[in-house]
């Protein structure tokens, strides 16, 4: 019987330095949430997508700056959304990206992605919150808008 040689992996999150909250964020509502990406998302010149993970009182435990993409989509998969959540044993996830034209209006793509992440979170017991759309001056929420459910 011929022996075979398999690797062994081990999984892990590396933290980087800490961004700076006052107070210790409670996501309630969508310009909760705005606030807190405007700065990372406001005025890019491509698109970027991050995470806002979540314990079961919605207190934010981390940050992750999931893909970016060039000045019209980025490429999403939902295996990259939620890795992180995995591994930060995420109750909750909220999900924000830019549009670099400055219009946060959802493309036809944008609300197949967040059917199909919601769809994904259910199977996996993570809730997706919400999805903003970050423009130059105004954003979009998906659940502000009923796709999804509120953050209340």
């Amino acid at each position: 019987m011929t022996a075979y040689t398999i690797p062994r992996y081990t999984i892990g999150l590396i933290k980087e330095p800490t961004t700076h909250f006052t107070p210790t964020p409670h996501y309630e509502s969508s310009e909760s949430v705005y606030a807190c990406l405007k700065p990372f998302l406001a005025n890019q010149d491509r698109e970027h997508m991050y995470g806002l993970f979540l314990d079961a009182k919605h207190a934010l435990i981390g940050i992750n700056h999931i893909a970016m993409g060039n000045m019209t989509e980025a490429f999403i998969h939902p295996r990259e959304v939620f890795k992180c959540a995995i591994l930060l044993n995420a109750a909750a996830l909220i999900l924000a990206h830019n549009h670099p034209s400055g219009d946060p209006s959802p493309s036809r793509e944008d609300r197949l992605l967040t059917t199909r992440l919601a769809e994904a979170g259910t199977l996996l017991g993570i809730a997706l919150l919400d999805h903003l759309i970050i423009g130059e001056d105004r954003y979009y929420s998906f659940a502000d808008h009923g796709t999804l459910m509120s953050l209340g």
